[in-house]
């Protein structure tokens, strides 16, 4: 099937079986002449990166609902945007979030800029979101390629090499594909094909406008497709969470460094994760309540859990006493504060 007749064809699927999303626009809505705003397509696309749709779409409602514009999101404190993005997970991007908002502020008065290319510029702005924006707020055609596409493309071409070798060949092969015509549209197509028909398990193929042209299909190994280099496996690594309780309720919190893993949220005083004792933040009498465990992208980590009262007038050598509920730390912070106080976050 030529590129033009795959594209048409999904394009046909789209306006009859896309999905109602918050932040999406019915299909067709370029053409019938509606503005779409750019700011909600750049939040969504920025949370679902490494994130379900499912666990996105609350979050997306309170931050726009506190947030309605990117200027606003830009006169928002750090401590505020972090705290609404806790549990969403990979902290660098709400970093990178509040930079952008703040670049487009500054250089940009507001407005995203209107192509690939110049969104390329802002920070944490890679290809395939710079792709999103482009297409669907500005009908630029732009590829998008994201994890969804990737198995798409490589059922639908047989491509047998593994990942990530393989991607400038989908990249190309994806390219080709996407139209002039309406190619916002054709980007939440294809994301959603991967994502409710071409699923990593199980595919539907019986139901799939693309299910005759698909070379996978056909020999039927369409999920052993994608493939993928073996993985390496994962280090361990360790260290301390000090979780002290004063006679007032009050949490002995502290602010974690900007960069880095959790740069910029709430946590306990602990140690470094290389497996080290650490120094406790203050005196006190200190008892094992357990341990908790995470995985991040790159590394398992395994904390032991330490907890105290402590009385009024404790001097913490570092961090402060602040009230704590638990929504305003990240994920491995508020499994830490479960342990300590079960119910509580």
């Amino acid at each position: 099937m030529r590129d033009d007749t795959l594209s048409r064809t999904l394009l046909d699927w789209y306006d009859r079986h896309g999905r109602t999303l918050p932040w999406r626009a019915p299909p067709g809505a370029l053409l019938a002449g509606k503005t779409l705003d750019p700011y909600r397509i750049w939040l969504s696309e920025v949370m679902c990166q490494q994130t379900t749709v499912a666990a996105v779409k609350g979050y997306f409602q309170r931050f726009t609902e506190r947030w309605p514009t990117v200027a606003d999101l830009a006169a928002a404190p750090d401590a505020a945007v972090m705290a609404e993005w806790a549990g969403l997970g990979y902290y660098a991007r709400a970093r990178n979030l509040l930079k952008c908002a703040r670049e487009v502020v500054a250089r940009h008065g507001g407005r995203f800029p209107g192509s690939k290319a110049e969104l390329l510029t802002l920070p944490g702005i890679g290809p395939y979101t710079a792709a999103a924006i482009a297409s669907i707020a500005f009908d630029e055609r732009a590829t998008v390629v994201d994890g969804n596409v990737e198995r798409v493309i490589t059922r639908l071409r047989k491509l047998e090499t593994p990942l990530p070798v393989a991607r400038p060949e989908i990249a190309r092969l994806a390219e080709a594909i996407t139209p002039a015509h309406r190619p916002g549209d054709y980007a939440q197509a294809v994301m959603d094909l991967g994502a409710t028909i071409c699923t990593p398990r199980n595919p539907a193929c019986g139901i799939c406008p693309w299910m005759e042209p698909c070379a996978a299909r056909a020999e039927g190994i369409q999920t052993t497709l994608p493939r993928k280099l073996p993985k390496t496996a994962k280090p361990v690594r360790e260290g301390t969470l000090w979780l002290a309780r004063r006679a007032d309720g009050l949490w002995l919190v502290e602010d974690r460094p900007d960069k880095g893993l959790l740069g910029g949220m709430w946590g306990w005083p602990g140690s470094p994760w290389d497996g080290g004792g650490g120094t406790e933040p203050l005196r006190a009498d200190w008892q094992v309540a357990g341990e908790v465990r995470h995985t991040f992208s790159h590394f398992h980590l395994i904390l032991t859990v330490l907890t105290a009262t402590v009385p009024p007038g404790a001097n913490p050598e570092r961090g402060s006493f602040r009230p704590v509920t638990g929504r305003e730390l990240p994920t491995v912070m508020r499994k830490a504060f479960e342990l300590a106080v079960p119910g509580t976050a």
